[in-house]
This record gives structure tokens, sequence and C-alpha cells, in this order.
């Protein structure tokens, strides 16, 4: 069966119009982009089969170019349709935030500081500087560690806050290993922070751990008050 002889709200074109890209499956969105499949095969049938073959998005996309254009149901012209689309994914959210942006969600935040840290292979630790009214005055990577530490100075973190006129402080780090469940660590130094920058009258908002695929807010788990 064909996918234009499918009921329109199963079809990933429609289905997006209908309920969103976020409803669509990773097959749904690549069927999309190759529009059509093979004799015996629809679009969709045919992204299952490369993502199940290379084992996801991330791993397909990587797969050299040849062994990809060559696919039955491929070819060139939906090879290139397919990188362009995940090179248009990728401009859009390296796209600097604009100072003065709000920070006042949690997931723009989160997909905002993966971004930036989450291909790094050893631990950053980086801060987001803000106005009272949570709009961004400066993004910045602090300290640079090994794959699995990272060494914090408060002192430091409270002189840039300073020179940036910050009220208040969004802590983020990453773990390389992909978990971001924070360690004992990463709760002390949290709550020494949050008690070194109170002293100045800057409040810490959150400290967002980001892993792989998945990331970590304190303040979502009720942590950052403690």
């Amino acid at each position: 069966m064909r996918i234009t002889d499918w009921p329109q709200e199963d079809r990933p074109r429609e289905k997006l119009l209908n309920r969103g890209e976020n409803a669509l499956t990773d097959a749904e969105l690549i069927a999309i982009f190759l529009k059509s499949g093979t004799r015996g095969k629809t679009a969709l049938d045919l992204a299952r089969e490369l993502l199940n073959e290379f084992g996801g998005i991330k791993k397909l996309m990587r797969a050299p170019s040849q062994s990809l254009i060559r696919k039955p149901g491929l070819g060139r012209a939906k090879y290139s349709t397919l990188k362009a689309a995940i090179e248009l994914g990728r401009r859009y959210l390296g796209e600097p935030m604009q100072t003065g942006a709000a920070l006042n969600n949690s997931r723009i935040t989160q997909r905002f500081l993966a971004d930036r840290l989450r291909e790094h292979t050893s631990e950053v630790f980086a801060c987001l500087f803000m106005d009272n009214h949570f709009r961004l005055i400066c993004f910045e990577e602090l300290f640079h560690g090994t794959i699995n530490e990272t060494s914090i100075y408060p002192r430091e973190i409270v002189r840039r806050a300073l020179i940036h006129n910050a009220a208040k402080i969004i802590l983020a780090h990453n773990h390389p290993s992909g978990s971001p469940v924070p360690s004992e660590a990463d709760r002390q130094v949290t709550a020494l922070i949050k008690k070194t920058l109170h002293l100045v009258d800057i409040d810490v908002v959150d400290h967002i751990i980001i892993g792989n695929p998945d990331n970590f807010s304190f303040a979502e788990a009720g942590m950052i008050s403690s």
C-alpha cells in the first residue's frame, strides 16, 4: 500500500500539519524528505530500514556518502535533500541566542545549552548571565576540565557576574559519559556557588547538566532552593 492510500491522519506530512512535527517518529520525519520509496516499499518502510541498519539518525547521516547513495530508493538527489535538512537544523540550533532573550523556559534553555556543550569530549562549566527579568546578558564557558571532572572557582563566577552586572545566573556543565545524573560533587558545588553569589545579591536560578540524550535540571528536581 502506498502512503497516499493511507488514512490522511496517518500520513507523515498530514500528521505533521495537523499535530505538529513533535508528533512524528524519526522514520516519519525522514520519510517526508524521501517522498517516495521503492517497488513494494513506502518511503516510511525505507526510512525504518535505514534507521535499523545504521542504528539511528546520527549514525545514518554520518555514514559515507557513497554507501547511502547506492542504497535502493535513495540516490544522489534524496541523499542531498537529507544532508541539507540536517545542516539546516544544525544551523538553526547553532544560531546564537540574542542578547535580551528571556530565559524563562527550561526546555528552550536546555536546548540552547545542549547545542553548545553536548559535543564536548571533556567537562565544560558555563554560565548564563541574566538581568532581573531573566533576559540574557551573556553566555560564557568558564572552566574546562577532563573527561570526568572540572575545577570550578566560585570567586571567578562572582567576578564575571559583577562585570556583566548580572542579577540572575543559570549554571551549566556537561557529562561526557552521557548520564546527566548529578554527582555528590555537583550537588556540593551548586550549593557553594549559590551561597557565594547570595552574598552579592545574585540569584542562582538553575544548574543544568547536559547529558546525552537527556539533561538534568536542579530547579525541575526541586534541588536548587535547598
